[in-house]
Order: structure tokens, then C-alpha cells, then sequence
């Protein structure tokens, strides 16, 4: 049997998860850089591991409010668009879900919704799985965004090749 390892998180009441292959780390809340007129869920910008990352927050993408909080945390996932800084409410465990603990759910094709790719039922607990690429690119503005952040590093390499 096939096991998919997952780090589960909580944001809201609700728990999520995101396949442990796509997750960097696990940091805490600190030296955000915020950036004025960028869009809601965009908290700003913070360096992990000398590389410049967009910070996401789940909580303003799902509740239009942001996350506050001692447990807070930002969860680095690579992605082939941008590696990017999801800040969540708490990191909680890593769990393997095997195949019969994930159901995929018809909310893929709601639009705004498509990054939930399934849910994992286990005992007790009902745990929406997030494909960090489907949201990143779900996100209105993110392509700019990008294009801002890959500018900003062009110009850091020709900084310091100068």
C-alpha cells in the first residue's frame, strides 16, 4: 500500500494538508518586508535561505482576515511557478494518508476553489489536501508578482557581479 505523506495545518477551525514533497520548511513568523498597493493576500516578501520569497496567507485567502497567533507559521513549498512562504495559523504533524484515506472531491471544479484536490477522511477528522501550484496560480496578480520578484533578484546578481 501507497502511502502520501503529508504536513497537516490548521487555519480557522478547519485542517489542511500539502504533500511533504513539495514543502521546503517550516518557519516562524518573522522579517516579513511588506510591499504597499500589493494584493490582500500578499503579506510581502521574507528571505529563507538567502533566496527572496513571496509570503501568501492562507487565512486571508480562505477568511479575508489574517492570521495572528503564537503558533503562526510559515510553510516554504517549492513549486515549478515560485517557490513561495504559505503563513497558516498552525503547523501541526505529518501524517501518511494512504489511498483509501483520500477521497477526490467535486469542488476541484468550482474555480475558485480548485486548489482543494481532495479530502482525507481518517477517524474522526476531515482534511482538505492543497496543491500549492493550483493555488499560487489560482491567485489574481500572482504573475506580476513574480515577474516583480524575478526582476528584484536579476538585479541582486548583477549587484554583486558588479
Amino acid at each position: 500500500m501507497e502511502f502520501e505523506k503529508s504536513v497537516i495545518f490548521g487555519c480557522g477551525t478547519e485542517e489542511y494538508a500539502l504533500s511533504v514533497e513539495q514543502v521546503v520548511s517550516i518557519e516562524k513568523l518573522s522579517h516579513i518586508t511588506p510591499i504597499p498597493h500589493l494584493p490582500n493576500y500578499l503579506v510581502g516578501f521574507t528571505k529563507v535561505r538567502g533566496e527572496l520569497i513571496p509570503v501568501i496567507d492562507f487565512n486571508r485567502i480562505l477568511y479575508n482576515r489574517p492570521t495572528q497567533g503564537e503558533a503562526a507559521r510559515i510553510i516554504v513549498l517549492n513549486t515549478d511557478v515560485v517557490n513561495y512562504g504559505l503563513v497558516v495559523s498552525e503547523a501541526k504533524e505529518i501524517l501518511n494518508f494512504s489511498e483509501s484515506d483520500i477521497k477526490q472531491v467535486g469542488l476541484v471544479n468550482y474555480s475558485k476553489t480548485r486548489y482543494f484536490t481532495a479530502v482525507a477522511n481518517i477517524e474522526d477528522r476531515m482534511i482538505a489536501c492543497v496543491d500549492p501550484k493550483i493555488l499560487v496560480n489560482s491567485l489574481d496578480g500572482i504573475r506580476e508578482i513574480i515577474a516583480y520578484l524575478q526582476k528584484l533578484m536579476e538585479e541582486e546578481k548583477s549587484q554583486v557581479n558588479a
